[in-house]
């Protein structure tokens, strides 16, 4: 059982505006993602401190349960949400999350019997396209926040993590995009040309 949980809480600072909602090859980026991930999902929810704004989705919609603790406190927020005991987080900005990959992120992750299944690329671990064991992980992020860290990775050392290495994840992300996000409109206008508009 699968929860995807697709975090919508970055402030989008060099976008200049909300860049889940901008349309990506005619509907919104987020909607996309949501359409590539919904097919591995038992349950899809949308972490935001704006629901109003994504209220469109029809689909349950979370704002942070500590607010003001950033990357780490949106993680918990995730995690804690969701009803599967299986829970995928993807940013909203990866116009090509992978769901080829997050199966393979899951299923190695049972197989493993480990707590994370979290991807190493060459820029250091990826966090938000990556597999997390909810009984396990909520607690060891809760204990990492009331300790006042703020590392996404912190709690790390207290759970079983798998990093798999680009050699793991090349077959299951041909194209070498599942990672890919835009942060400005040159990297949202190139992303959408990928894509094929």
């Amino acid at each position: 059982m699968l929860t995807v949980c697709i975090q919508a809480g970055g402030n989008s600072a060099r976008m200049g505006q909300d860049k889940a909602l901008l349309p990506f090859l005619g509907q919104p980026l987020i909607q996309r993602i949501v359409a590539r991930l919904a097919p591995i999902a038992d349950e899809v929810i949308i972490t935001t401190n704006h629901p109003e704004n994504y209220a469109f989705l029809n689909l349950p919609l979370f704002p942070d349960l500590i607010p003001e603790r950033g990357a780490l406190g949106g993680l918990y927020t995730a995690i804690s949400a969701a009803k599967c005991p299986l829970v995928a987080v993807v940013a909203c900005d990866m116009p090509f999350a992978s769901p080829q990959l997050l199966s393979f992120q899951r299923d190695l992750l049972e197989k493993e019997s480990v707590d994370v299944v979290i991807p190493r690329l060459d820029g250091g671990l990826e966090p938000l396209h990556t597999l997390y064991r909810r009984d396990v992980c909520l607690p060891a992020i809760k204990t990492a926040i009331d300790a006042n860290l703020w590392k996404v990775i912190s709690w790390f050392p207290h759970v079983k993590v798998c990093e798999i290495s680009p050699e793991e994840i090349a077959p299951h992300d041909p194209g070498g995009l599942a990672f890919a996000n835009v942060n400005t409109p040159e990297e949202f206008r190139a992303a959408e040309k990928k894509a094929g508009g």
